[in-house]
């Protein structure tokens, strides 16, 4: 399944408390049950007023409907199209 990073800009993420990240990580994945296996988020990273998603998905459109019902935004949603780490600098 291709992989999507997704960036959402959110004035005042790094501020929001613990229960706030809460819901709306539940919201998150109530939609996703909705939406069926063919969209899943592997992982979020949180800075000040961004945050960056890693999501599995069968298509952009499934990664973008995610947000629409979710009510969260989806400035941009780009397809991974290859992974580096320093063990790339090894071969």
């Amino acid at each position: 399944m291709p992989k999507f990073v997704i960036e959402r800009a959110i004035p005042g993420l790094g501020a929001l408390k613990p229960a706030e990240l809460h819901s709306i990580s539940q919201k998150s994945c109530g939609v996703l049950r909705e939406l069926g296996p063919d969209v899943q988020w592997v992982q979020s990273y949180l800075t000040g007023g961004k945050m960056y998603c890693v999501y599995n998905a069968a298509s952009e459109e499934l990664v973008r409907e995610h947000a629409r019902r979710g009510g969260f935004p989806a400035d941009s949603v780009a397809q991974v199209t290859g992974v580096i780490d320093p063990t790339t600098a090894e071969a």
